[in-house]
């Protein structure tokens, strides 16, 4: 499994990735979700760069010419809530991907412990295709775990893309373990060191959701 970790080189996204943990900018939720939107187009341009290509002749006002294009479009596949502007952000750049959606929610039994439910599953059929499966936070990988499980009732994509904003150590490692080696490459735009006690991502950002949309019941 491949693992790239933007924060390892140093470019624009930098700026984003700040505003968004920035305090003093959060409240400014409409700049909130445009900073992960612009994630998702980075992202999009990163794993385009890993999809298959062939030539398609282009006719232009003058004359032909050829350009090499997706062979085959990938399904942009996302958990709800939060995942709407990162989603967003990878329709901008593969406006002709089919599109997935997986609503997966923390149900808690007390104030440490939580499961993760799955109630609404929207998905093309996947068999031999390019999944990219986004979340804008990876904290415990229990989500991204639970919803790629829903998805496969859709058929198996040939290649898995994991994409998050921001990752936990923890969440990594756990989807070392429980996705395919081979099929599977993780985009983040960093990954933090630790979770706390209610399993929220250090230093992170907060809850992703309630500065998108605002706070739920």
């Amino acid at each position: 499994m491949k693992i790239n970790n933007f924060k390892a080189h140093d470019s624009i996204l930098n700026q984003f990735l700040s505003e968004l943990r920035d305090v003093s900018v959060q409240t400014d939720s409409m700049r909130f979700r445009r900073n992960i939107e612009r994630i998702g187009e980075i992202m999009a341009y990163e794993i385009s760069k890993e999809l298959v290509y062939g030539p398609r002749v282009i006719k232009t006002p003058l004359s032909t010419a050829v350009e090499n294009v997706p062979a085959a479009q990938p399904v942009i596949a996302t958990i709800l809530r939060a995942g709407i502007p990162f989603h967003q952000g990878f329709l901008n750049y593969f406006d002709h991907a089919q599109n997935a959606f997986v609503s997966a929610y923390r149900k808690y039994t007390d104030e440490a412990h939580f499961d993760i439910h799955i109630e609404y599953i929207a998905s093309p059929r996947l068999d031999g295709k390019t999944l990219i499966l986004t979340d804008t936070m990876l904290a415990t990988g229990a989500s991204m775990e639970y919803a790629y499980e829903a998805l496969l009732t859709k058929g198996r994509p040939a290649h898995v893309h994991i994409a998050s904003v921001i990752a936990s150590q923890q969440a990594v490692e756990h989807i070392r373990k429980v996705f395919p080696d081979e099929k599977t490459t993780v985009w983040c735009a960093t990954i933090d060191p630790e979770l706390n006690e209610h399993a929220y991502i250090v230093p992170g950002l907060g809850d992703a959701g309630d500065l998108c949309y605002g706070e739920k019941e």
